[in-house]
């Protein structure tokens, strides 16, 4: 469905070849690592201003993840902020998202199973007429944002003593095409996919799965008191963690990577797979072209690779002695085993980012953002069960994408000092953030994102 929809325009649909390699490589040159490095500023600047919405707004913090990483994205593809999660640019997307993610659930569309159904006239088949009305919409949206790139770029151009303008992904793209017009291989409507997949990707996953930290944390209490006890030991009391603290954080590391083992925000792997050539496992004939939905959860809760998989447990991704890290306590250390299995065939110890070609590609900067928000967020804040309240680890929502539902918790600033530190840091950070304009202020008038 999702080739209808997007016309084959999404690189989520496109099949391995010549098309897939192009998409490909222009998304990757805004995530390399030396993109990512210039990524930093921007997601210190955003954790330190969701730290500090936390002091005022503790009871609406799924909002501000959702917010949070949203905003990331955002200024990553575009190079604009997003100020309010209930933005018409940022509600437009998550339509977007809702909508094709209902195109995408196994066994909803006949055609799924019988692709010559797609060949039908739009006549015969008016489910396609308005699948097809609906993915012109996107399509038009996503060019508009490009466009916002593009007068930003031209403003700047006329007016040398003009703000910065940050070094996003579309702005990549397009002085790359400037470069070459004729033999760029993308239409502009093509090209406007590549920016907006970011968000599909990488902000609504992002955000459930700070979701899921906060579930085990409150159901698990002792590894907030070591992740806090790690932070204090390397970071100290008067400033934020920075990625520079990162290398000697081993139990945050291990932390995060539990997390997203834990509980998988995409449980069916994300995007289906498709089998290249006929293959033989376990016995089972897979022919060539079989649809592949691999099961993320399964993978993940295997209990041959994570003895004991539904405790959450960061031990388990410990590299180092965790006698050797002399903050961890040895009440901690006595009552927790490392729980370690046979050796996950992933480098990353898991699949929540999927495998093969098709491994999400922002991973690293997913990882980048999951890493410094937890950091700071733990060294700032007490986050704590609500007294009274039963939680289930398996409460979840359904849908392509996942995350926990009806989670209530209780957070707290540890310390006056601490609050006058995030107060001092957002200062700071704000400097950043004003040279990154809201979508609001710059969208064109005619354009179907304004509601």
């Amino acid at each position: 469905m999702g080739e209808i929809y997007w016309d084959m325009a999404s690189i989520l649909v496109q099949p391995y070849g010549k098309e897939w390699l192009v998409r490909r490589k222009l998304l990757h040159s805004a995530l390399t690592p030396r993109a990512l490095d210039n990524y930093k500023a921007l997601q210190q600047a955003e954790s330190a201003r969701l730290c500090y919405q936390l002091l005022q707004h503790a009871d609406r913090w799924e909002a501000l993840f959702d917010r949070l990483t949203a905003s990331i994205v955002f200024a990553i593809a575009y190079g604009h902020r997003v100020d309010d999660f209930r933005s018409p640019v940022v509600r437009q997307r998550l339509e977007f998202m809702q909508y094709s993610s209902s195109l995408n659930v196994p066994g909803a569309y006949l055609v799924e199973s019988f692709p010559i159904l797609k060949h039908l006239p739009d006549w015969i088949a008016p489910w396609k007429a308005e699948i097809k009305r609906r993915g012109r919409i996107e399509a038009e949206a996503n060019m508009n944002l490009v466009r916002v790139v593009q007068r930003d770029i031209e403003s700047a151009n006329e007016a040398p003593g003009a703000a910065h303008i940050f070094n996003s992904l579309t702005k990549q793209l397009l002085e790359i095409r400037s470069q070459d017009p004729v033999s760029f291989p993308l239409t502009e409507r093509d090209f406007s996919y590549i920016p907006a997949s970011l968000f599909g990707a990488g902000s609504d996953t992002t955000a459930s799965t700070l979701c899921s930290a906060m579930l085990a944390i409150v159901t698990t209490p002792m590894v907030l008191e070591m992740a806090q006890a790690e932070l204090d030991s390397v970071v100290g009391y008067d400033r934020l963690p920075t990625f520079e603290d990162m290398r000697n954080l081993p139990y945050l590391w291990a932390f995060c990577k539990e997390v997203l083992r834990w509980r998988p925000v995409a449980v069916l792997g994300g995007t289906p797979h498709a089998c290249s050539e006929d293959d033989f496992y376990n016995g089972y004939y897979i022919p060539k072209g079989t649809v592949i939905l691999g099961n993320s959860w399964a993978i993940n809760l295997n209990p041959e690779y994570y003895p004991n998989p539904d405790h959450f447990n960061p031990l388990r991704f410990l590299d180092v002695d965790p006698a050797s890290l002399s903050y961890l306590s040895a009440q901690y250390l006595s009552s927790t085993e490392q729980e370690k299995g046979t050796p996950h065939p992933s480098k990353l110890g898991h699949s929540s980012f999927g495998w093969g070609r098709r491994i999400c590609p922002g991973a690293d900067l997913a990882t980048n953002t999951l890493l410094i928000t937890l950091s700071r967020l733990l060294w700032c804040f007490d986050i704590r069960p609500v007294p009274g309240r039963i939680y289930d680890t398996l409460d979840y929502s359904s849908g392509f994408n996942i995350r926990p539902r009806n989670l209530h918790v209780k957070i707290k600033v540890r310390s006056d000092h601490h609050r006058r530190v995030v107060e001092r840091e957002y200062e700071d950070a704000s400097e950043f953030l004003e040279m990154l304009p809201p979508f609001e202020d710059s969208l064109p008038e005619h354009s179907p994102i304004r509601m």
